[in-house]
């Protein structure tokens, strides 16, 4: 295990603990959540080595990379992205109707094919052997290791998309500066966080899913993204909800607290989240925030 001794956002060495969990989804290890006195951050610490984090992402569960379709909730969760990768070409089609699109962490190549069936020229960079070998033997796409951002061209994507990524992502300065030095003069960034700010954060506390310890190394919240991403001259545009991620959320979140999946409990609190965010500055479980450069 690594110990952070200082904030990734603002650098200062204040910390405190603000929740104690457990990694509820496969090793039931403990994990501590602190926050930052400063800046309100929070982060995973201590986390695992980048060496070992792989361990706790070994699950055929993992749905993201195994494209699982038994049972309830993987059906669910394919019903769902479905109807999700549609919204997310809307987004993406009111500022380009055509163009490169880099998705990192692309998983399984869903998006991007979809992306490239409507003749958007495609990218995907996934960390993870197994669901890249599938992005590409069944969607025929070019998908990379995180290796290599490296190689890519610079100033050549019109969007880069991170859905759900970042708060995975180890060196959140290095791959930051890689997207700003990837991305065209007049191109956008879109990336979707969990809000740990949002009214199923703080209703499951210990057991919200989408603190997901370890393999969630931080705890985004809106104000935290906006700070964050104006330290390397990104300036947010636009936030939107993703409306299905509190019920999915809530799901998982009921599992973990009780071991049963009580689908009325967790649609219940699911639309209790959503209807909050409406009168509680947008604070949805989770928020897709769209940004570009100050010199676009």
């Amino acid at each position: 295990m690594i110990t952070l001794s200082k904030c990734p956002v603002c650098n200062k060495s204040e910390l405190s603990i603000f929740l104690s969990t457990k990694d509820y989804f496969l090793t039931n290890e403990d994990f501590d959540i602190v926050k930052c006195n400063s800046c309100g951050f929070k982060f995973t610490n201590p986390r695992p080595n980048e060496s070992d984090i792989g361990k706790y992402y070994e699950s055929s569960e993992y749905i993201s990379h195994s494209n699982v379709k038994q049972g309830f909730v993987n059906q669910l969760y394919q019903l769902i992205r479905k109807i999700t990768i549609n919204r997310k070409i809307g987004i993406i089609n009111q500022y380009f109707k055509k163009g490169s699109i880099l998705d990192i962490g692309c998983g399984t190549g869903e998006f991007l094919n979809s992306l490239k069936l409507q003749n958007y020229d495609t990218i995907g960079i996934e960390p993870n052997e197994i669901a890249r070998k599938h992005a590409i033997e069944k969607y025929d796409l070019e998908v990379l290791d995180e290796e290599g951002l490296d190689k890519l061209e610079k100033d050549k994507f019109d969007v880069i998309t991170l859905w759900h990524v970042l708060e995975h992502v180890f060196h959140l300065d290095e791959r930051i500066n890689q997207i700003k030095q990837l991305l065209s003069k007049d191109g956008i960034l879109i990336v979707a966080l969990p809000n740990s700010n949002s009214w199923d954060a703080k209703h499951y506390k210990q057991y919200w899913a989408a603190f997901d310890c370890p393999r969630h190394l931080y705890h985004f919240d809106q104000v935290s993204v906006k700070n964050l991403f104006l330290e390397f001259g990104f300036e947010l545009i636009k936030s939107t909800p993703m409306i299905f991620d509190a019920f999915y959320i809530c799901m998982l979140s009921e599992k973990y607290k009780t071991g049963k999946s009580n689908m009325i409990k967790a649609f219940f609190y699911g639309l209790k989240s959503n209807l909050s965010a409406m009168f509680n500055q947008n604070n949805y479980s989770s928020i897709i925030y769209i940004l570009k450069t100050n010199n676009s």
